[in-house]
């Protein structure tokens, strides 16, 4: 019982820390561009995670040099998109709208799973990406509808949800090397590349970033403690301690969370409203992701038991 809830503590937290993300971005925007706010956090994150994953590294035998690109890959068309375009959608959208749109992750997954899995597509998932697709137009309405044609929210929710599909392929490439690597090596292995992909970038795009720390507001600093320790760090920590103890499908359905802390955190500390428009989007997101992670959830339960081992 202890240690049920235990593990429950650490799923609500680190999902908190999740939802963190978004408000984070807006706090540190007006001094720290995007490729900064991402790079930072994520070098921090990397160093600190150095004495979790030396064990996995130095116990696994299976490494094998040409999967280097397999990590290559996935910080290009994973991490990148999940951490750089998602910044730079939060930033042009709104804390709000990218919370909603996070809800669409286990409905793209489930796509992904289908182009590079091979696994099948069935009518309720193909109706649960539609759904989930038009939650996500809908949050974007009131700035079509406008007289505003500059589209900076349209934009960044399509950034944000380019995101979202960078987290999706991650996720899915990772099950194919998930037998030869753990979850935390995973994460580390790829933190290396970006932190690789985004130094020279970093140096050439915002390389003032340096000359302007000094000049950081309580914000920013805010901002990127909170992404560094929380988001790109802990709440991996604490994600991988409460999934060793709980079922799948409380881990999934936990993630809905993420939404739900994230607007009265961007309501509280941004100010930020929901319009009606954005509100039926985000419950037609919720409907979607809810409808496909019950039914597979159902179909694993199915499943015959096997060893552990």
């Amino acid at each position: 019982m202890k240690k049920s809830l235990l593990s429950w503590g650490a799923l609500f937290s680190c999902n908190l820390m999740w939802a963190l993300q978004f408000t984070c971005i807006k706090l540190t925007q007006s001094q720290v561009g995007a490729f900064g706010t991402v790079f930072i956090p994520m070098l921090l994150a990397t160093l600190f995670m150095l004495p979790f994953v030396f064990k996995d590294i130095k116990a696994n035998k299976n490494r094998k040099l040409g999967d280097l690109k397999i990590f290559v890959l996935l910080a290009l068309l994973g991490q990148f998109p999940a951490q750089v375009l998602m910044t730079i959608g939060t930033q042009q959208s709104t804390a709000s709208n990218a919370g909603i749109i996070c809800l669409t992750l286990p409905v793209v997954s489930a796509l992904m799973a289908f182009f590079f899995l091979k696994e099948k597509m069935n009518t309720l998932r193909w109706v649960s990406f539609a759904i989930a697709i038009i939650g996500v137009v809908l949050c974007s309405m009131k700035d079509i509808l406008s007289s505003n044609f500059n589209a900076q929210y349209i934009i960044g929710n399509l950034l944000i949800f380019s995101g979202i599909l960078g987290s999706g392929f991650y996720n899915t490439i990772c099950k194919k090397i998930a037998n030869d690597y753990t979850e935390m090596e995973m994460l580390f292995y790829t933190y290396i590349f970006m932190v690789i992909i985004l130094a020279p970038i970093v140096f050439f795009k915002e390389s003032n970033i340096i000359s302007n720390i000094p000049n950081f507001t309580t914000n920013t600093w805010v901002g990127l403690i909170l992404l560094t320790v929380f988001h790109n760090f802990l709440s991996m920590i604490l994600f991988f301690t409460a999934l060793k103890k709980l079922e799948a499908i409380q881990v999934a359905l936990s993630n809905f969370l993420i939404t739900f802390f994230a607007l009265p955190i961007a309501a509280i500390f941004l100010h930020e409203k929901l319009g009606a428009l954005a509100i039926v989007g985000g419950l037609m997101v919720l409907t979607s992701t809810i409808a496909i992670t019950l039914w597979e959830y159902k179909q694993t339960a199915k499943l015959p038991l096997t060893n552990p081992a």
